[in-house]
């Protein structure tokens, strides 16, 4: 009796957990669906108002593009960045190897506002104007960390001999890599790339220090809560940032669960 007690009693704690995190999201939805400009419980009717203005809202719409842009550009210098630096780590035994992979991962272990305020300051003292080049290297510092752990964490699920079996069998390093390497890693780098572009889209802290006049959604967002005039249209494009933010996550999550071996094609 007391261990069926105890287990309702975890999962009703679970769930209140759950609610305690996800109502505000849910709540957000539903403003974003508001007719009335007042935020108010309960809503007094839903519409697609605010939608249609803030997509038709042109300083909106830059934002966006920008984020999106700079999210690309961070993914792909990300991507090659992370995956080489996890070959060289998984493959190769030098002096200070550890150090390095130390430092690899301190980025995403330290406070933004830490990596924000180093930046700015590496950039005034170079003379480096803040600008969209500016955000894509401070984005870039922290995204090389997901992308090297999820592909050095697969690299080390994965069996050496089947590289060896192939050259062994007269493929060169070009062949093996195509046909043996990449489709044992093709999961992790997808799913490395779309938390990467995740992280990137909605990063606030260390582009307020890199972003100079630039203005990216976070940081449109972050102004006009601060004015409390447009909170409609910020309830919209909060939604879109955090179905833009959840759906890359999810299929990472689902993506890293396989372990990739049965996507090595058979030999013909």
């Amino acid at each position: 009796m007391s261990e069926t007690l105890t287990r309702f009693a975890l999962r009703a704690w679970v769930a209140l957990v759950l609610l305690f995190l996800f109502i505000p999201i849910v709540v957000i939805f539903l403003y974003a669906f508001n007719s009335s400009k007042i935020e108010a419980w309960p809503i007094e009717g839903f519409s697609m108002r605010w939608i249609n203005v803030t997509l038709s809202d042109a300083e909106v719409v830059s934002a966006i593009r920008l984020s999106v842009e700079v999210a690309l550009v961070t993914t792909l210098l990300a991507l090659i960045l992370g995956s080489c630096a996890a070959f060289a780590i998984h493959r190769t035994t030098f002096f200070g190897r550890d150090a390095i992979n130390f430092l690899l991962v301190l980025p995403l272990a330290l406070p933004g506002i830490i990596t924000g305020v180093a930046l700015h300051a590496f950039f005034d003292y170079s003379g480096i104007l803040l600008s969209v080049a500016t955000i894509v290297v401070g984005h870039t510092t922290f995204c090389i960390v997901v992308v090297y752990n999820n592909v050095l964490a697969r690299l080390r699920r994965t069996q050496g001999s089947l590289i060896e079996a192939a050259m062994d069998l007269g493929a060169n390093g070009f062949q093996t890599f195509k046909d043996i390497t990449l489709p044992l890693l093709s999961t992790a780098i997808i799913a490395g790339a779309m938390l990467a572009f995740a992280l990137s889209f909605d990063e606030i802290i260390v582009t307020t220090f890199t972003a100079g006049a630039q203005n990216t959604l976070p940081i449109w967002i972050f102004a006009q809560i601060r004015n409390g005039q447009r909170l409609p249209e910020v309830n919209v494009v909060v939604s879109l940032v955090i179905l833009v933010t959840i759906i890359p996550v999810l299929i990472a999550a689902r993506l890293t669960g396989g372990g990739g071996a049965s996507r090595v094609p058979a030999a013909k």
